[in-house]
């Protein structure tokens, strides 16, 4: 329809420190038309992740964004036209849509979901976020009943959903998040054995009385100070899954060398393994299955928070670093 507006953020300019709305920039215009091969998606929910600002500082599994481009994101959205053999209108699909209502997307960037889901669910714990939690839990940590496990960002989207993967899996779970609130919503509500405010400093202090056995494996979203205090605590042949590096993305400083590499991975003989989901996506449909069946059960909480219209998306990818949300941080765009 030649009527149709498409609202966008632009990416302005690369944050010095903290992300902000000065960022960004927002921009009105018609609505882009499918070419032969295309098909026009209407992004429905917008996933906001820390990757967002990773992006801003320089080229991860993605190229850098430059200033100019629509902010990139994950979504999940409705196909409204389409000239392309497989996708018709009314199908829901999940890509790289970005920040703004519209796009012209080739089939292959897209994955077509199944609509019996709501968008939450299909953003969250059935999406790049629960399947990066089982994957990174049970292949890359491989944990096993009766370990000790920790979890950083636990109050996250990925780290509430890691954690709870590994007491399924029959293990003791410890998460840190950030101030005494979220951890104690981890422990009450999440299943949490134990967690540590690592605003409050001292977190190997803190974290050592809670693991007296000592760490078997370690679900790594913070890198910095956890992360050190972690490898200090693990037992030998312990695993690392190496999943973010959060306490690094939005500072204007390098990233600090962490303390105890390699010492401690020699001498405790511990494997440290950084993994991105797309490498399980052959086994997707499996993980798909466990996770909405511990969804179905009340195994598996996927508590979200979602913010209302495109414009709140610059506040949100802002109030995930201060710690606002419990869970998946999302913004509904329609």
């Amino acid at each position: 329809m030649a009527d149709r507006v498409n609202r966008q953020w632009l990416f302005k300019s690369a944050p010095k420190a903290a992300v902000g709305p000065e960022h960004f920039e927002w921009r009105e215009g018609p609505a882009p038309r499918p070419g032969a091969g295309e098909v026009l998606v209407k992004t429905q929910l917008l996933s906001i992740d820390p990757a967002n600002r990773a992006w801003m500082n320089g080229a991860t599994y993605r190229g850098q964004l430059m200033p100019g481009d629509v902010m990139d994101g994950f979504a999940i959205g409705e196909v409204v036209e389409s000239n392309a053999d497989g996708l018709k209108p009314g199908d829901v699909v999940e890509g790289s849509l970005g920040w703004q209502d519209y796009s012209v997307q080739k089939p292959r960037a897209l994955t077509k979901r199944d609509g019996k889901y709501d968008d939450e669910m299909l953003i969250g714990p059935l999406g790049i976020t629960g399947l990066t939690a089982y994957f990174g839990i049970l292949d890359v940590a491989r944990v096993r009943a009766g370990e000790t496990v920790v979890v950083s960002g636990a109050g996250g989207a990925v780290g509430s959903i890691a954690g709870q993967i590994a007491k399924i899996a029959g293990c003791r779970v410890i998460g840190t998040a950030g101030g005494a609130a979220k951890c104690d919503w981890l422990v009450r509500d999440l299943g949490f054995d134990g967690a540590v405010d690592y605003k409050a400093g001292g977190v190997r202090r803190a974290l050592k009385p809670l693991c007296p056995a000592g760490i078997d494996a370690y679900f790594d979203n913070t890198g910095g100070e956890v992360l050190e205090a972690a490898l200090a605590l693990m037992n030998m042949f312990g695993r690392v899954a190496c999943c973010g590096n959060v306490s690094q993305y939005n500072t204007g400083a390098p990233p600090a060398a962490t303390s105890g590499v390699p010492g401690f991975l020699v001498t405790k003989r511990i494997r440290m393994e950084g993994f991105i989901v797309m490498d399980f996506f052959q086994r997707r449909a499996q993980a798909e299955a466990a996770l909405a069946g511990w969804v179905k059960s009340g195994a598996l909480k996927a508590p979200s928070d979602v913010l209302l219209g495109l414009d709140q998306a610059p506040a949100a990818l802002a109030g995930l670093f201060d710690g606002r949300n419990k869970g998946k941080m999302a913004v509904r765009v329609g």
